[in-house]
């Protein structure tokens, strides 16, 4: 079952002993297990906190068994669960505690192993995903699009005690991508920069770098747009900030590497998935392929070559030549900016 905020609510209404929560990032997880705790907390029961990835069978026994001082049920919280990590004999029993508690209410979450965007669960994690779906609310939680994402920034603001001037999310989104830990904590940044405002556009842009593979891409934007000097200028902001010049360099290739590859998809006729499964690709592909795919359409297959040859041969200069890097850096930028007719010095 995928996970729905209306049905939960509705099992919350219920007299459910045991919630899991699973997917293929913890944020995912992590968030859906605080509305089912935030919700029964309000109860107020005892809490018991077993953290994984494995706590053993005797603990999950004794917290099921121990009646609450207060009379009602413990919530018992199992966070970050590796069902993997059991022996078959000692899954089986977990399920089977489960099963048979009756002073108890469980929280459990699981992140589990993602292909080319689809969870891929092992024997032992379908096991205690039978067991959790007979026994109360089972749900794989999917990542949100990005216009979901959008609506989540615009709620964590507001818990925050600001608001986005129109647009803003978005752009902040960019920066991101879909790591919603990040989000949330850029947000919290955001926040507390407005004075508890409105998060503006160039407040987004003052905070710094968020990640280093989204400055560079910002950067191959520019230097594809014709904009060399502002890539120069997004580079030295690069280098004040203590980034090492063979990450910058590495995250560069990747980002051509990711234009590259969309190019050639492109001309084959094929689409993004096919190429996220062609090359591995996993986690957040299709934000970040659905940015190279658009900048595929700025080159022509010779054009993104020597792209990559320019910067193969900043790579080896870095690790050989007694030029100081900032200025190889620079020099490679330049030389792209040529190859994509970006005279604007």
């Amino acid at each position: 079952m995928l996970y729905s905020e209306n049905e939960l609510k509705k099992r919350l209404k219920t007299d459910c002993a045991v919630y899991y929560f699973y997917a293929g990032d913890e944020a995912l997880v992590r968030s859906a297990a605080a509305k089912a705790e935030k919700e029964l907390s309000s109860q107020d029961p005892e809490t018991t906190v077993l953290e994984g990835p494995t706590p053993s069978v005797e603990e999950i026994v004794l917290a099921a068994g121990t009646i609450s001082f207060f009379g009602g049920k413990r919530l018992v919280l199992m966070p970050l669960v590796r069902p993997s990590a059991y022996s078959d004999k000692d899954l089986q029993e977990f399920c089977d505690t489960l099963a048979d508690t009756d002073n108890a209410v469980f929280i459990l979450t699981s992140v589990m192993e993602e292909k080319y965007g689809k969870l891929r669960p092992g024997k032992r994690e379908q096991k205690l995903i039978s067991a959790c779906e007979k026994l109360g609310y089972c749900a794989q939680v999917a990542k949100p699009n990005r216009q979901a994402l959008q609506a989540l920034a615009r709620d964590w603001a507001q818990e925050s005690g600001t608001r986005f001037a129109p647009g803003a999310e978005g752009m902040l989104l960019d920066r991101c991508g879909e790591d919603q830990f990040l989000l949330r904590s850029e947000i919290d940044k955001l926040a507390a920069l407005s004075g508890y405002g409105t998060i503006t556009p160039q407040m987004i842009e003052q905070l710094g770098t968020v990640t280093l593979e989204a400055d560079t891409f910002d950067m191959v934007k520019l230097v594809a747009s014709g904009r060399t000097r502002q890539a120069l200028d997004k580079l030295a902001a690069l280098l004040a900030l203590q980034n090492d010049p063979i990450l910058i360099t590495g995250a560069l290739v990747s980002n051509y590497l990711d234009v590259y590859r969309a190019f050639l998809t492109r001309r084959s006729r094929r689409a993004l998935p096919d190429m996220a499964k062609d090359f591995g690709y996993t986690g957040k592909w299709n934000y970040r392929l659905g940015n190279a795919e658009q900048m595929s359409s700025r080159y022509d297959r010779r054009g993104l070559e020597q792209c990559l040859q320019v910067l193969q041969k900043l790579d080896l200069d870095l690790k050989g030549s007694r030029l100081p890097a900032d200025i190889l850096l620079q020099k490679a930028i330049c030389e792209l900016g040529m190859l994509t007719g970006g005279r604007q010095l």
